[in-house]
């Protein structure tokens, strides 16, 4: 299993990091596209639709979402995306009490998915657009890869407390503490070497926390839903990973924060 994690690893690394820094916004918006329709195949498992013609009905669907969100992808746009988080998120911590508020059938979930999935490519693809939008889609990874590995190191030393033990025993509230440490760190490198015109250490780090918190819950979300089916991995697509949302769950959440704080802030041009 590791050898396996390895490889998709040294194999998916410069492909992203390619498709960030090589691909046109335009051609990067395709790219991201496929990626989405992958996502929407496995979200489409996850609630419970097994026929292929089922399945291939939702990434229609999905398609379709994002042809008619890429005329409307405007910045205003995600604070309805970010509140309907606060709703998602909402729902993780509350597991399995209000399970009956989010699982009402195929339908209302798979629209749910739609939430998730379709604002995820319009945020990444509005950021890589941005001047230096390789480097800010960077500094979105670099938070949430540090989120997780933070959280990991320091959950493993130190955690006792379990966030949401009903969804994931694994994450403690110490974990989260060590992620935002590890983002913070970052936070401030990014403050001192980037030029952010009119934007303090303090609203950067504050906006760094936010994404932070934001997307640990977002990788929660998934793994409620995940628990919710029965299933361990949302896909079998990466050898060694499971499938494109076990990778992007964090991303999937942090995504339109971080591109509403980057708005917010004024660092959106």
């Amino acid at each position: 299993m590791l050898k396996q994690r390895i490889i998709t690893a040294l194999v998916l690394v410069p492909l992203v990091l390619g498709g960030i820094f090589n691909l046109s916004p335009e051609y990067f918006s395709y790219a991201l596209i496929a990626v989405m329709l992958l996502a929407a195949w496995e979200w489409s498992n996850m609630i419970g639709v097994e026929s292929i013609p089922g399945r291939l009905l939702y990434l229609l669907f999905c398609f379709g979402a994002i042809q008619l969100f890429s005329h409307m992808n405007q910045p205003w746009l995600y604070g309805l995306v970010v509140f309907a988080w606060c709703f998602f998120i909402a729902w993780v911590m509350s597991y399995p009490r209000n399970t009956d508020r989010w699982a009402r059938g195929s339908v209302f979930q798979g629209a749910v998915g739609l939430v998730v999935i379709v604002p995820t490519w319009g945020a990444l693809s509005l950021i890589q657009a941005m001047d230096n939008g390789p480097w800010w889609v960077m500094f979105l990874m670099g938070i949430v890869w540090g989120a997780d590995t933070g959280a990991y190191f320091v959950g493993r030393k130190f955690g006792r407390n379990k966030l949401a033990p009903n969804v994931s025993p694994g994450k403690s509230i110490e974990g989260v503490v060590g992620g935002m440490v590890t983002t913070g760190i970052l936070g401030v490198l990014v403050w001192l070497f980037a030029t952010l015109p009119g934007v303090s250490l303090l609203e950067l780090l504050a906006f760094t926390m936010i994404v932070t918190v934001v997307s640990v819950l977002g990788d929660l979300f998934e793994s409620m839903m995940k628990r919710h089916r029965g299933i361990k991995d949302s896909g079998n697509i990466l050898p060694g990973h499971g499938g494109i949302l076990d990778r992007i769950d964090s991303l999937t959440a942090a995504s339109p924060f971080f591109f509403f704080g980057l708005y917010l802030l004024g660092l959106y041009s």
